[in-house]
């Protein structure tokens, strides 16, 4: 973080546009198959700024669900290192890295992994009470991020009662409700028809104006490759622009 780098009332720190939020390092991550390794990710060097939105694409196989998990601390590096608003992931023993996700990256998958017995309101409030905040402060924050993505009027209504693009507005105002610091998305638009997936990609465009968040997002979507600030391809385990 740079000298304009401060921090927020909430104890966070606040980004200028030009601070960096992600940094990954000689990222390397191998895989034994059999009697043989095999190189997935090979010494990626990656930086995004705060409020910056980096589409990667590549063929399939090409190891980008593999960078996500590194990215999200999911997974651990064979060699390299990611550090997400100044801190290293590689420092951080599995309950700090825990906390750390909860507290700094948000998550939207293709599918939308929403808890099917709890409503929309619950399910977009669950971060924050893992984290240990009040229920009726964290329903609050809840509520006001589904009304963001025009989800006020379905908040009590459970996953099953929801349409597709619904549940994904739901599941992208969860990885958004703890104000996070890089949100990784696995083909957010991948699983719905053309007319909701562009509802999503312009509700996509609105958040990210407003928030100073870096985004990931991984697609195969020409149209919502084009929508971000830079499209890197992933091809023999090394990143360079599209």
């Amino acid at each position: 973080m740079n000298e304009e780098t401060a921090m927020a009332s909430n104890g966070k720190p606040t980004f200028a546009d030009n601070d960096i939020m992600l940094h990954c390092d000689g990222l390397t991550r191998i895989y034994r198959e059999g009697p043989q390794d095999v190189t997935v990710l090979d010494a990626l060097e990656l930086e995004v700024r705060a409020g910056e939105r980096v589409a990667v694409v590549g063929s399939s196989g090409s190891g980008k669900t593999t960078l996500l998990n590194l990215l999200g601390g999911l997974d651990r590096p064979s060699a390299g290192q990611v550090r997400i608003a100044g801190q290293s992931l590689a420092d951080m023993g599995e309950a700090a890295l825990g906390d750390f996700r909860n507290r700094h990256i948000g998550f939207v998958y293709q599918f939308h992994h929403l808890l099917a017995e709890f409503s929309a309101l619950e399910n977009v409030a669950m971060p924050l009470l893992i984290r240990g905040q009040q229920r009726q402060q964290a329903q609050a924050a809840a509520r006001d991020i589904l009304s963001q993505v025009g989800m006020e009027a379905r908040c009590e209504h459970k996953p099953g009662e929801l349409s597709g693009g619904e549940r994904q507005r739901v599941a992208i105002a969860r990885a958004l409700v703890t104000d996070p610091s890089l949100v990784l998305m696995d083909e957010p638009t991948g699983n719905l028809d053309q007319t909701t997936a562009s509802n999503i990609l312009a509700l996509m465009d609105g958040l990210a104006e407003r928030s100073a968040c870096a985004f990931i997002i991984v697609t195969h979507d020409p149209a919502l490759a084009a929508h971000q600030d830079r499209v890197m391809r992933l091809d023999q385990g090394r990143l360079s622009a599209d």
